[in-house]
């Protein structure tokens, strides 16, 4: 009897550790098993690199709008983001002295027009004087002096009655085009002076972006390439931009040793506007000092949470590991990796998977 109680709790230990052994491999199994078999790609340098040089956003058509007369500014209906038409009044400069004085000026033209009607007319009876022999030849030049006098003092008169009118004219702002208002350094009642800057309008149908490159880099530039442009103000869907031209500038800034690099941005960008910083990408031929490879991974492998856009960057374990990446431009089913990954490093293509896995492995 004791040799048979014996035997049957021989029987049940050996039974608990089996299935103690059968359900540790069981959960080790699944992790092992999905690390082997997870779908990766490696990591592999494009044959261009690129490098990225900072820049600013600027506007091909900008106008700085001074004034020409002095005055107090009795009038302001622009500010700063307005959107205005070509011709709109912006701004009114206090005109009463100017106006005076155009009234007074058209005046004297008014006065200089009498005096030649009635030098017109002793002229012309001075002629008939001289046919009948009445008067000299000496008097007849008199009065056709006098005449052409007093017509040169009318077109005098007109001349600075146009003038005035002019002068008059110009204590008027209005928008040289159609544009936005991006600033106004004057107030209501201050006191304009000639070259004082009223405001400043630009062209938002036609932006560009300016970068300064060492002149070493810009040998380097791939021709007929375009350079990437990223906008790290906007959205992250929108930051990246292809460019419609591009330009080096024949001249090297002496101090810096580097060369301006333009491109022009399409028309239509919304949320765009100058003094903006951006970011050029330039594909360079033969890589460089401080040229970053430029890695590309399938656009499936991409994990976004959040505010967070990473991958799973395998370990020489096999074992995911989720890290932050920074992305460039998507071609087709590739996306471009400027930060955050390593050439040779293997990414998996399934997130979901490798999500799974990385939560039932230690």
């Amino acid at each position: 009897m004791a040799v048979q109680s014996a035997a049957r709790r021989t029987i049940r230990m050996f039974k608990i550790r089996s299935f103690t052994f059968v359900a540790a491999l069981t959960l080790a199994l699944p992790g092992w098993a999905a690390a082997e078999t997870l779908a990766s790609v490696t990591a592999q340098p494009a044959a261009t690199a690129s490098s990225g040089f900072d820049g600013v956003v600027e506007a091909v058509r900008q106008t700085v709008i001074a004034a020409q007369v002095s005055g107090a500014v009795i009038r302001l209906d622009a500010k700063v983001g307005d959107s205005v038409k070509a011709g709109q009044v912006l701004l009114q400069i206090d005109a009463r002295a100017a106006d005076q004085n155009a009234a007074a000026s058209d005046a004297q033209v008014q006065a200089a027009r009498a005096s030649l009607e009635v030098a017109t007319k002793e002229y012309e009876r001075q002629k008939q004087l001289f046919k009948k022999n009445y008067i000299s030849q000496a008097a007849l030049e008199r009065a056709e002096s006098e005449f052409k006098a007093t017509r040169a003092q009318v077109a005098a008169q007109g001349a600075q009655a146009g003038a005035a009118r002019t002068q008059s004219g110009l204590h008027v702002i209005r928008a040289p085009y159609a544009g936005v208002i991006s600033e106004v350094p004057v107030s209501l009642g201050d006191m304009a002076m000639p070259g004082r800057p009223l405001l400043t309008v630009y062209d938002p149908s036609a932006l560009r972006i300016t970068a300064a490159i060492p002149q070493t880099v810009a040998a380097q530039v791939v021709a007929g390439q375009l350079p990437r442009a990223e906008l790290p103000g906007l959205a992250a869907q929108r930051q990246w931009v292809t460019p419609v031209r591009m330009q080096l500038l024949p001249t090297i800034d002496a101090a810096t040793h580097t060369v301006d690099l333009r491109v022009d941005l399409p028309a239509g960008l919304e949320g765009v506007s100058p003094g903006m910083f951006s970011r050029l990408w330039l594909p360079l031929a033969g890589g460089g000092a401080g040229v970053t490879p430029s890695l590309s991974v399938p656009l499936s492998a991409i994990v976004r949470r959040a505010e967070l856009t990473g991958l799973y960057v395998l370990n020489p374990e096999g074992r995911p590991l989720l890290r932050q990446v920074r992305l460039g431009r998507v071609d087709g089913d590739k996306v471009e990796v400027l930060s955050g990954l390593m050439p040779g490093e293997r990414v998996a293509t399934d997130p979901q998977a490798a999500a799974r896995v990385r939560q039932t492995t230690p």
